[in-house]
């Protein structure tokens, strides 16, 4: 399979750095599109593990040139502001998208690091 043909694949993990661990059971939607202006299409889902990875999402079909990955933070961000104490609210981040091109036969690892207030995505290795 020349790299042309090859599907890209996408993993991801989270870390919660202002508790400095893994943030676990967080739902994450991947999205796929096959050129700027085309509509996205549900590819897959997965939810973090005890480690804060998720390492099951599908390869991306062929002829995908973005992905998009969409992080359902806000009952994460919740169950840790009760787990500490503090009374309940609103969070600020419901969610975090991040979308970005892909090449035929890469692997793209997209962390997260995550906090009450803010949050950076990167590419991994």
């Amino acid at each position: 399979m020349s790299s042309e043909t090859a599907t890209a694949s996408v993993s991801t993990h989270i870390l919660d750095t202002s508790a400095g661990s893994p943030a676990a059971g967080v739902s994450v939607a991947l999205t796929v599109r096959p050129g700027r202006t085309a509509e996205w299409v549900a590819h897959g889902a997965s939810r973090t593990d005890a480690d804060g990875r998720c390492k099951d999402l599908p390869a991306l079909p062929e002829g995908t040139t973005h992905a998009r990955l969409t992080f359902e933070v806000e009952p994460y961000l919740q169950s840790r502001t009760e787990a500490g104490g503090a009374s309940e609210r609103e969070s600020f981040f419901p969610e975090v998208t991040t979308v970005f091109a892909v090449r035929p036969g890469e692997h793209y690892h997209v962390p997260l690091l995550l906090n009450p207030f803010g949050y950076s995505v990167y590419r991994g290795s």
